[in-house]
């Protein structure tokens, strides 16, 4: 299911509702390195696309990409538990994917923590393949999965 909803590019305005989401939704249980700060400077960085559903100081959910070249990097992904499996993380994935087609990107990459089967069955069910396992990836406390999808059809 992909929600009908108004994805937006985010304004610095919503930094700080995007960084409280990631350290709540995504760093939780590590140290918080997506703080207000760096929020803000992503939404400033002309190689990244961070975007938003919702409304300032109402966030639904939110999503970071990079673009280097002909790669793409989804940075952070997150959508707030009462709105969770309601289709607004397909319409946030599928938005930046469209992105970054258009900015030449052949590959997304992701990573995931290995024990959030939420996170992976998503990505899974969006076309992306776990390419590798990696001990103790974050901050060294949690093992996490490098994903990837290729993009019209380049293998």
């Amino acid at each position: 299911m992909i929600a009908d909803v108004a994805v937006r590019l985010a304004t610095v305005a919503d930094a700080a509702d995007i960084a409280y989401m990631s350290r709540d939704y995504i760093e939780q249980g590590l140290p918080w390195r997506w703080t207000v700060d760096r929020v803000t400077r992503t939404i400033r960085d002309t190689n990244t696309n961070v975007v938003v559903v919702g409304e300032q100081g109402a966030i639904a959910a939110f999503g970071i990409m990079f673009y280097a070249e002909d790669d793409a990097h989804l940075l952070l992904l997150a959508v707030r538990g009462t709105r969770q499996r309601s289709g607004i993380g397909s319409a946030i994935l599928l938005w930046l994917e469209a992105a970054a087609r258009s900015a030449g990107a052949r590959r997304i990459r992701v990573e995931s923590r290995k024990d959030n089967d939420a996170a992976r069955s998503f990505y899974n069910e969006h076309g992306y393949h776990e390419r590798v396992i990696k001990a103790a990836m974050y901050s060294g406390m949690a093992d996490g999965i490098c994903l990837e999808k290729w993009l019209g059809g380049a293998a």
